[in-house]
């Protein structure tokens, strides 16, 4: 099993030190590729070393928590805060970060969130490997016979242009989240993030083939955050950047 790499991203020296050496990190399948003390350092680093996980402050100098993730297009993120602040969380949500855990943190929470996200990020991979990539996009499981997926599937077609996440699919579906997510991976063979970025994928392989439109629109056409996050999940299923993949077709 490979390590994870993970970056450290806090403001408190002591903090800082404390979340070193509490966790284990290398006993769990996990490396700390480095540190950073503020927002502008912390996105310099992860631009760098492309870490798996980043577990960050908030509040951080020169850069907030929120705004390094959606800068750097991190992609699993962890949040420590003092702060409850709902507008944060509802961010949060939407930058896609895994947990957000109040301090001062519990280091058995910390790593009880660790473990769930790396058997996660571990899955994910296992699935990605096998899945089917031809030219026309990456093919997708055929025909579903459960109900409720089909609904959730419609949604995710109807919808995946805009910032949506577990939580529209249970409402929709008027199931737990736990459910739902339980009952999408064993129907489909894969999680619905997963699902929904390889729509999200094909739709942009469309507008990369029949359009004009330049990779910033196309970003914000099929519900990704950022440009960057784009590029991150473009390259992990198609081996390219949409850059490269564009200019191939020429």
């Amino acid at each position: 099993m490979r390590r994870l790499g993970v970056i450290l991203v806090e403001d408190e020296v002591l903090i800082l030190e404390e979340l070193k050496v509490s966790i284990p990190w290398k006993d769990y399948g996990f490396e700390v590729l480095g540190t950073a003390g503020n927002g502008i350092d912390g996105e310099r680093i992860i631009e760098e070393l492309n870490p798996d996980i980043v577990i960050t402050d908030i509040r951080l100098p020169g850069k907030t928590g929120l705004e390094m993730l959606e800068a750097a297009s991190v992609e699993h993120g962890i949040i420590l805060s003092g702060y409850t602040d709902f507008n944060y969380m509802q961010k949060a949500i939407r930058l896609g970060v895994f947990d957000y855990l109040q301090k001062p943190v519990d280091s058995t929470e910390l790593m009880d969130s660790l473990k769930k996200l790396r058997d996660m990020i571990l899955e994910e991979e296992k699935t990605e490997k096998a899945i089917i990539k031809g030219t026309d996009g990456i093919a997708l499981p055929g025909k579903i016979k459960n109900h409720t997926i089909r609904m959730a599937i419609d949604f995710i077609y109807e919808n995946y242009s805009e910032s949506i996440g577990l939580q529209d699919i249970a409402a929709v579906t008027h199931v737990t989240e736990n459910y739902i997510s339980t009952l999408f991976k064993e129907e489909t063979g894969m999680n619905f993030l997963q699902y929904l970025n390889i729509v999200r994928i094909n739709k942009s392989l469309s507008l990369l083939h029949d359009t004009g439109m330049n990779i910033t629109e196309i970003a914000t056409a099929t519900g990704f955050v950022t440009p960057g996050y784009f590029t991150k999940i473009f390259r992990r299923f198609i081996g390219k950047t949409p850059t490269e993949y564009r200019n191939s077709l020429q």
